[in-house]
Order: structure tokens, then sequence, then C-alpha cells
């Protein structure tokens, strides 16, 4: 069991952040905000893939304005991503269910304070990202782009906002690289109670971005840290979402669908596993029940691994099992093993409850 840290509990619309709430999994519309119709479309697209919360970009004063029909029809909360200019927070605070900056580049205190007002007066929770590559020059020029001038640029912000008496916080602090996200991170954590939004920032296609995330987040994750997360990947929106909360699952910190175990290929093999696996993925994706599956590619292995899976299916020559909870309920001929396994996992869904 995974102890995490105790933060302080926010709220981005309906979805509690930090505390005892799961952890939520967000990404970010790549639409052109002042667009409504291709945003709303987007929004539910990544609604149905699962995202929890979604941020969207304000470039300028158009951008911000849309935001009041976007949020009439967002199926979920949205959080607007504000660079610099000030008077694009004040706009979009009244639409959104939170905001994105970083206070040191927002200018004075005299606009950080408006934007805070103007958050406090719709009980909107503000989320600090400091990024490795807009650092504030004086702690870039002390620090270099290091973890340390990550962390220092944090407190540096946190700080503006609490002397302004404002601590519904959420902070992240993105590097593109694995080692100054872990270490940045880490290195804040005991300093203060806020939540932390998890993400190696530019991280590459869908392969890199994976591996990156995993390592990162997952180590964060194991030592307790992070409240809720983004894995960034080059233009594949839905694809976040999934690697996002499979992540959560096999972290055994989110109990969501299907669980595939499933052998590696060897010579033992006298069936097309990979094939198998597909067809058993296809066949119950639907399955948000936590569910654990094994698809195995013979008898050597079958019984032994099978014992950890709820349902399991293992192929032989031209024949298999069908193993439920580690015994054996049939042996058939491979044309009826998928429809047979299908029958004892709805059964076994029903026994769940």
């Amino acid at each position: 069991m995974i102890k995490r840290y105790p933060t302080k509990q926010i709220s981005v619309g309906n979805v509690k952040v930090g505390g005892d709430a799961d952890i939520s999994v967000q990404s970010m519309t790549f639409t052109d905000t002042r667009d409504v119709e291709a945003t709303l479309d987007q929004l539910r697209k990544l609604y149905f893939a699962g995202a929890d919360i979604v941020r969207l970009a304000v470039l300028d004063k158009e951008a911000a304005h849309a935001l009041k029909e976007i949020k009439k029809e967002a199926p979920m909360p949205i959080i607007a991503d504000i660079h610099f200019n000030y008077r694009l927070a004040l706009i979009a605070a009244e639409h959104v269910d939170a905001i994105r900056i970083n206070p040191g580049n927002i200018g004075s205190k005299d606009r950080i304070k408006e934007v805070v007002n103007a958050c406090k007066q719709r009980n909107l929770p503000i989320r600090i990202g400091v990024n490795v590559g807009s650092l504030e020059e004086q702690f870039e020029n002390k620090y270099g782009r290091t973890s340390k001038a990550m962390i220092e640029s944090a407190l540096y912000n946190i700080k503006l906002l609490e002397d302004l008496d404002f601590t519904d916080i959420k902070v992240s602090l993105k590097a593109s690289d694995i080692a100054r996200t872990v270490e940045a991170y880490s290195g804040l954590r005991p300093l203060v109670n806020y939540p932390f939004h998890l993400g190696v920032t530019e991280a590459g296609t869908s392969f890199h971005s994976t591996i990156k995330s995993s390592i990162a987040l997952g180590k964060l994750l194991l030592d307790g840290i992070g409240d809720t997360l983004r894995i960034s990947i080059t233009g594949e929106l839905e694809e976040e979402i999934k690697v996002g909360r499979a992540i959560l699952k096999n972290l055994g910190l989110k109990q969501d669908g299907v669980n595939i175990i499933s052998c590696p290929t060897c010579g033992r093999l006298q069936s097309d596993l990979k094939n198998a696996v597909k067809i058993i993925e296809e066949k119950t994706k639907h399955i948000t029940a936590p569910l654990n599956i094994s698809v195995m590619g013979c008898a050597v292995n079958a019984l032994g691994e099978a014992k950890e899976a709820d349902v399991a299916i293992a192929f032989g020559k031209n024949s298999g099992l069908i193993i439920k909870k580690g015994e054996i309920v049939a042996k058939l001929p491979e044309n009826k093993l998928v429809d047979r396994f299908m029958l004892e996992v709805d059964e076994t869904i029903k026994e769940l409850g």
C-alpha cells in the first residue's frame, strides 16, 4: 500500500485534488480556444477517454471570452492557462474552474493581487506552474537550470500568493528530463503542504513520453508524491489519458478496468498469442470493473500465473484451458475458447457486484 503525503485539499470544479481524493488525470486541448465547437469536440473526446480535468490555452481576449460558451457545455472542469497577461486571467476567471499562472511572469504585485482577488471572489484555485524552460532570471542566474532553481522559484511564487492570504494553491515543477523532474518534486514536497500536479514537460511522442513519464511519475507516486497528473504527449490527447490511468492502475492507485497479464513470446508457443491478446483486449476494452485477466500461450505457465488472475485463458496446440481463480473450469478446442472465456468474464463481473 502506497502512503501518500498528506496535503491540503482543493476543488477544481467538482473534482477534489489533494487530501484523500483520488489522483486525477488531466490533459490540455490543442485547438484554438477561440473555435468553440472544435474545442468542445476535443473536450468530449477527452471526457470519454476518462479525463478528469482539462486545461485550455488562453492567448488573447477573444479566447478568454470564448471560455464562457465553452464552460456551458464542457463535460468536465476546465482550467485557463495564462502566461504574462494578467488581464486575460481576470476575464477567464469569470468562466473557468481554476487558473494556471506563473505569478513571477504576471508582472507587478498589484497585478498578481488583482488575479488573486478575482479567484477569491469565485473560489477558484490557482495552479503555480514552474517550468525549467521559463524560470525567473534571478533563480536561473543563481542556480542555473537546476531542480534547486525550480524549488526556489516555486517557494517564491507560493509566498507571493500566501502574502495575499491566498492558499487554494496547486503546484507543478516540470522539466523535460526525468532527473530534474523527480529532484524538484521530491525536494519541494517536505517544504509545503499544497497538492502537486505531476508531469514531465515536452516529453515527446507517445513512445518517448510513455517511458519518461512512467519512470518519473512512477517513482514519485511510489514515494507518495502527487495528487493529479498529466502525461505530455505530442499530438495524442486520448493517449495521454490512457497512459496516465494505466500508470495509476498498475501502481494500485486506481481500480479501473481490465488489467491484462500475458506471457512473452517464446519457443514453447503453439498458437498465435499476439493475435489472441489483441482479440481479448478488444473484447474487454469496454469493461470498467477492476478485473485481472491472464492470457497465456502454453500450459507451462498457465496454472501458476493464473492464480493471480480472476479469469485466465491458456492457448495450446489447437486447444486450451479456461481457468477461474486458479481452477481449471474448461478444456476446449481453440475455436471455442474465447466465447467461453468471455462468458466467465461476464459471470465474474456479476459476482463482483
